[in-house]
């Protein structure tokens, strides 16, 4: 028997909310120490981290280490 995932409450960035957007990423922070991610149009893909994970992760988006514009 498999132990069920915890339910997750996922939201949008502000600019996401714009009906007119719709491949935007949704981060759920409400199970204490787990950051969930997924794509809006593949909500069955979750993929979970630590929030220490997600403070690494965050800090390397800003610092511009995955760049993909170079």
């Amino acid at each position: 028997m498999s132990a069920a995932l915890p339910e997750f409450e996922f939201v949008k960035t502000a600019a996401c909310r714009d009906a007119r957007v719709n491949n935007c990423p949704e981060v759920a922070t409400n199970v204490p120490g787990v950051v969930a991610l997924r794509d809006g149009n593949r909500p069955d893909t979750i993929v979970t981290m630590t929030a220490a994970e997600w403070v690494s992760l965050t800090d390397a988006v800003k610092a511009g280490e995955y760049d993909l514009s170079a």
